[in-house]
């Protein structure tokens, strides 16, 4: 524990806990040495696994994981570190100092989406009407309790599906309230729909680059401790 305190505090981390979506992105974050939170894929998880942040004494929220392409220009892999979320029709905007931990705030917006932004005409959308780079279902809890709670916070997200790029229906079935992958699920869904699995390797060849490109952020955070 006191080992990770120190790297927390090298960081520009200390006291700053990190909501996130999936199991997969609570271990690569647990590399920071700062408490993580996973809210399971949905927005509301997202808001209570702020909730329970906060209640432990963070000073800071970051809302790190995957997102949802908005921006065409933008490919699976593409690191943002927002300088805004648009969230409950609010533009709420990162601290520099903060995303200056994180590499850098980036000139992008990102929506806190209330739920997942599947096909490419929501999407294309939803990127008309606020101009916004990509989506994702943690970053508007974040920035909305941290708001209310009067803490600084940020966003480190890594585009996954592309603006170009519709999710398959297992995808939407795919998460637990634990933010773990049910197989079983995913499995039945491509039995019942065969056509969706091309889509299905896409995403997961999408995810792979999202993931080692997240873990490439990690890495150069904790060597810039």
């Amino acid at each position: 524990m006191r080992a990770a305190n120190a790297l927390s505090t090298q960081a520009g981390l200390c006291g700053v806990a990190v909501i996130v979506g999936l199991r997969t992105e609570a271990r690569l974050a647990l590399r920071l040495g700062v408490p993580v939170y996973i809210g399971g894929g949905t927005a509301g998880g997202a808001a209570e696994a702020c909730r329970r942040a906060l209640a432990g004494a963070a000073s800071a929220l970051i809302s790190l994981g995957l997102a949802g392409g908005l921006d065409p220009a933008l490919y699976p892999g593409d690191v943002i570190v927002p300088e805004a979320i648009l969230t409950g029709g609010r533009l709420l905007r990162a601290d520099p100092v903060l995303g200056q931990t994180l590499g850098g705030i980036t000139p992008h917006r990102v929506v806190g989406a209330a739920s997942v932004v599947a096909d490419v005409g929501s999407k294309q959308r939803l990127r008309g009407e606020t101009g916004a780079a990509a989506v994702d279902l943690e970053s508007g809890a974040a920035a909305t309790l941290a708001t209310q709670s009067g803490v600084p916070f940020a966003a480190l997200r890594v585009i996954c599906d592309p603006a170009g790029r519709a999710l398959p229906p297992a995808a939407l079935m795919a998460l637990n309230r634990r933010g773990a992958i049910g197989i079983f699920r995913v499995l039945g869904s491509i039995v019942a729909d065969p056509a969706q699995l091309p889509a299905m390797l896409a995403l997961t060849r999408d995810a792979t680059t999202a993931r080692r490109a997240l873990a490439r952020r990690i890495a150069s955070i904790m060597a810039g401790a």
